[in-house]
């Protein structure tokens, strides 16, 4: 199987969800069987799955505080060098919003639809992640994760794209690959993606949700010509590139490096321990394995899944570091040996 060949066997292949996928030499065929899922206690899975408010704004409200605050420190400092950290700290808490994205996305942040929802647009907007388009992107991606020619959210296609991974500490790659979509959608022509997995009554939605994105863009565009200044531009838009170390980093812990075409989340998602901070950021979603394997726990019960399941688990890595330190040389062996991929050890039985 050619490079080339194996690149196009990552675009998505049609067929009914959950049907066929492509193998590693790009041949399609049927994955059988049910997913994995580790045993609970009777109960317990009831309790866990319990959203709430209260919960839910114990970190989004924190959060939209310090992107305030860090915002009126980084306005106070333009024209100096104190700009510099201050809009490294703004940009890192932008970017978070993609973690609140993601929350959201499965309707688990609040119990209220109201919440969830108007959280779920803001940031989907701040991330440039096109609403309703990726709403549906990321319920396929859970239904067939990492199925080659099904998952539309595979991170590292094999062979390993090193500059584009590279890249994407700054937004780079993916970015310009969503802001392509949102200004295509927005002139009503449908992506592949757009075409696969939203069904033709949302599709509308989608085209005048993007439209909705590229008038903001070009109002944020007009507003930094108008004044003179990148600020407007510094504060919206621009974070989203500027800020995006610290997710890039967090998120090619989930699944970069693992199995491809197996259905069970311990073969192809980590779970990494991170210090309350880190996990404040990322929205407990370093609990990734957990997450995959019962997406309707809400992010704060993450941690107590864990412990319910952990024995039934291959081993959490210890932190960032450990994670990076098996990531890093397996992207770059998958850069030239696309067959390559981490074995993670499960337990016995």
């Amino acid at each position: 199987m050619t490079i080339r060949d194996r690149q196009q066997a990552y675009k998505l292949s049609g067929g009914a969800t959950g049907a066929v996928a492509l193998d590693d030499r790009g041949i399609e065929r049927r994955v059988e069987g049910q997913w994995f899922s580790c045993r609970l206690p009777p109960g317990a899975l009831k309790q866990l799955v319990q959203r709430s408010d209260a919960a839910g704004l114990r970190n989004f409200a924190p959060w939209i505080l310090l992107l305030v605050a860090s915002g009126v420190l980084a306005f106070f400092a333009w024209g100096s060098w104190w700009a510099i950290p201050a809009f490294f700290l703004y940009g890192t808490l932008y970017t978070s919003s993609d973690a609140h994205w993601h929350e959201c996305a499965h309707s688990t942040a609040f119990r209220s639809r109201k919440l969830n929802e108007a959280f779920y647009h803001l940031t989907s907007f701040m991330c440039l992640r096109e609403a309703f388009l990726w709403r549906w992107s990321h319920a396929r991606h859970h239904t067939e994760t990492m199925m080659v020619g099904r998952d539309p959210e595979i991170t590292v296609p094999r062979p390993a794209n090193l500059p584009a991974i590279a890249a994407d500490f700054l937004y780079l790659n993916s970015g310009f690959i969503e802001l392509r979509k949102i200004f295509l959608h927005a002139a009503g022509i449908m992506t592949p993606g757009a075409l696969e997995f939203v069904p033709e009554t949302q599709r509308w939605k989608m085209i005048w949700s993007s439209r909705s994105y590229v008038a903001l863009i070009f109002a944020t565009i007009g507003g930094s010509i108008a004044l003179g200044s990148w600020l407007p531009l510094m504060f919206v838009g621009l974070p989203r590139f500027y800020g995006a170390w610290f997710h890039q980093l967090c998120v090619l812990t989930q699944h970069a490096g693992l199995a491809e075409m197996v259905k069970d989340h311990r073969l192809n998602t980590r779970t990494v321990y991170m210090n309350s901070l880190c996990r404040f950021l990322y929205v407990n979603m370093n609990y990734h394995t957990e997450h995959h394997m019962f997406p309707m726990v809400p992010f704060h019960a993450l941690p107590r899944l864990h412990e319910v399941v952990k024995d039934q688990m291959p081993p959490a890595y210890r932190g960032l570091i450990d994670a990076h330190r098996e990531i890093l040389p397996t992207l770059i062996r998958q850069s030239r040996d696309p067959g390559y991929f981490i074995r993670r050890p499960l337990p016995a039985g």
